[in-house]
């Protein structure tokens, strides 16, 4: 079964993760591996990697499953936010939508990934109390996506093949 790897990576945190599931794949398998454009890999399987921008994928990851047809797809992601299941899976359930109804989820994967220091300062600007558990998060963050989360993807991705 042949595979490519679709990736939108704003700060690198989804691009880590396309870059260790591809190391974790067979590599002759691999027909594309790089960010969504106009053309559609001809792969029996399309990994579609996006980071989170106010709870959903970006315009381009958008745009890319809007256009699959009748395609096996992984959704995998980043989200500064983490911590919650309930939270990756709200963002995911937004994400799957852009996806033409022919089109099957065959898996799916999410975990925090790192936010710029910009964000951080920003947080610091706000009064202590509402900036606290946003400051909490945001340090949490600052480890992922880890060798770990990339262990996950790596095994649920290797489910589907």
């Amino acid at each position: 079964m042949n595979y490519a790897i679709v990736t939108s990576s704003r700060t690198g945190n989804t691009a880590f993760l396309a870059q260790k599931l591809a190391e974790a794949l067979p590599a002759q398998d691999c027909v594309f591996a790089g960010a969504p454009g106009q053309t559609l890999p001809d792969a029996d399987l399309i990994f579609v990697g996006f980071w989170t921008d106010k709870g959903d994928c970006p315009p381009d990851a958008a745009a890319f499953l809007a256009r699959l047809r009748g395609k096996r797809v992984f959704l995998f992601g980043t989200a500064g936010f983490g911590g919650s299941q309930q939270y990756f899976a709200e963002i995911l359930g937004r994400v799957r939508a852009h996806l033409d109804a022919s089109n099957t989820v065959a898996g799916q994967f999410m975990c925090q990934g790192r936010m710029p220091q910009a964000v951080r300062r920003r947080f610091e600007a706000m009064p202590l109390e509402q900036a606290a558990p946003m400051l909490q998060n945001f340090d949490r963050a600052l480890s992922h996506p880890d060798d770990a989360d990339a262990a996950a993807l790596a095994a649920a991705a290797k489910a589907c093949l």
